[in-house]
């Protein structure tokens, strides 16, 4: 599990991203990057990293449902995910 301020950080960093996207938009846009340097470092998408939703594990991250390799093979084995089973043959 991934320490609760790393999760945190995380929030904070998507928060800041989608509170300055436009902003952001419009310097690129007028080629102004002194004032893109005058924005906080965190408020960059680049910044942000995909997480688990349910444990916070960085790496291992399936986009499609937005959680760690571990926890959907965990989930997939009780058939907690609709439409996935573990294959046999």
């Amino acid at each position: 599990m991934a320490k609760e301020s790393m999760k945190a950080r995380e929030v904070k960093r998507a928060k800041l991203a989608a509170k300055y996207a436009e902003k952001r938009k419009a310097l690129k846009e007028a080629g102004d990057y002194v004032g893109l340097a005058k924005l906080p470092k965190n408020a960059s998408p680049v910044r942000l990293h995909n997480r688990c939703s349910l444990t916070g594990r960085p790496k291992g991250f399936m986009r499609m449902f937005g959680i760690s390799r571990i926890q959907f093979r965990e989930m997939a084995s009780k058939g907690l995910i609709p439409g996935i089973r573990k294959a046999s043959w």
